[in-house]
């Protein structure tokens, strides 16, 4: 038989029962759009963390101080507790580590804010002009943070949008206006643009203050949450964090690296974890969708059985009159690859067309890879193969005097 006749043979026995056609290649159908679907989801959410971690910051480093234990206690209160960390060794890492783009000490804390009888809980943020630097900030309107600021501890405040529309309201001047942070009184000098929430901590929800204005005014001591630094380039990340780290236990006399009393976290490394995590609950998605693939494919292989059992006199007749062994199987597997591949076809547009949905329900930005789309082709038609095999090897075993008996 000609490739022509094999695929005219294989549409007229399709089309044959259409509603068994339908119903078989639903299962394929299902599988691939859930696959395109799910992975395009997993993907989409892959991109939306890893561009919220690089909205933080450019080739970040942060240095955070290290656990703290009370005397003979073996519980640590966890990373980031102990203060050991000074404005003193951030101005060091300024002036000591070369290849960096801005180093930004910040005392954070959260605290009830007040404004004409309006009040908000949110974060405090102490810091220098350099975390504008530091953490891809912009001002909408009025100005941040200045060195004069710093020096002089001034009461002054740069609020985050979304705290600025709770103590003054939508679209009223925040600028100038007077806020309490405790029982301390501030001067709002400006307001962030909008950034967006990352993680655990929305920087547009929060107040902006002179890192030594919060050490004096509201901590009452000169410790630091952490240390922002940003490298002057990806390339250079690695050797900051190599040579901050040096430098602080050279500062803070420690010998031994394993127990300093502070840890230092470059982006690189948390966008590689991250990855990580999403990659792993792509697979999962990918590998509950396929299940359903599974499925498909047996029941490929039933409506081929069953097709078999029903042509069995027009096997026995091709066999008769001179087609041979490898013409029927090749006829049986092709009529199933051709189920599975238009299945898939199928399949792979609805997957797109959910993921479109779910991008434009603002719930999450999927994106399709090429390489989904192939492997779900790569998938149908091996999935023809496979369960078609054995349909069209029974096929072909069968003897043509019996055939032609069957009833």
């Amino acid at each position: 038989m000609s490739i022509t006749d094999i695929i005219f043979e294989t549409f007229t026995a399709l089309r044959a029962n259409k509603v068994r056609t339908g119903l078989t290649m639903l299962g394929i159908v299902i599988g691939i759009s859930s696959v395109i679907a799910l992975v395009s989801i997993g993907n989409g959410a892959q991109a939306s963390i890893n561009a919220s971690i690089q909205s933080i910051g450019s080739n970040l480093i942060i240095v955070m101080p290290g656990a703290s234990r009370g005397a003979g206690v073996t519980v640590s209160a966890g990373r980031g507790s102990a203060q050991t960390l000074t404005l003193a060794d951030a101005t060091a890492i300024a002036s000591g580590v070369q290849n960096i783009a801005g180093v930004a000490p910040e005392i954070s804390s959260r605290k009830q804010v007040t404004a004409k009888g309006t009040n908000t809980n949110t974060t405090i943020t102490g810091t220098t002009p350099a975390y504008t630097t530091v953490r891809n900030f912009e001002v909408d309107d009025g100005q941040f943070i200045s060195d004069a600021n710093v020096s002089s501890n001034a009461k002054v405040a740069v609020l985050g949008p979304t705290t600025a529309t709770d103590l003054f309201g939508d679209g009223n001047e925040a600028v100038g206006q007077n806020i309490r942070i405790g029982a301390v009184q501030f001067k709002v000098i400006g307001v962030t643009k909008a950034k967006g929430g990352s993680g655990f901590q929305n920087p547009d929800d929060a107040v902006y203050i002179p890192v030594t204005s919060d050490g004096l005014f509201l901590q009452g001591n000169e410790y630091l949450s952490d240390i922002s630094i940003s490298a002057a380039s990806a390339g250079d990340a690695t050797q900051v964090q190599t040579d901050v780290t040096n430098l602080l236990l050279d500062r803070h006399h420690i010998s031994d690296p394993t127990l300093a009393d502070f840890s230092t976290v470059n982006q690189a490394d948390i966008i590689a974890a991250a990855g990580s995590v999403t990659q792993t609950f792509t697979l999962l998605l990918g590998a509950v969708a396929g299940i359903s693939l599974l499925v498909g494919g047996i029941g490929i292989m039933n409506m081929m059985l069953t097709t078999v059992t029903e042509r069995t006199r027009e096997i026995g007749l091709r066999k008769a009159i001179g087609a041979k062994a490898r013409d029927v199987s090749r006829q049986f597997l092709v009529e199933s690859v051709v189920l599975t591949f238009l299945g898939g076809a199928i399949g792979v547009a609805l997957g797109m067309i959910v993921s479109r949905l779910v991008s434009a329900s603002g719930l999450i930005q999927t994106h399709v890879s090429s390489g989904s789309v192939l492997l779900a082709f790569g998938v149908s038609a091996g999935i023809g193969i496979v369960f078609g095999y054995y349909p069209a090897r029974r096929a072909s075993k069968l003897n043509p005097i019996e055939a032609l008996r069957f009833e």
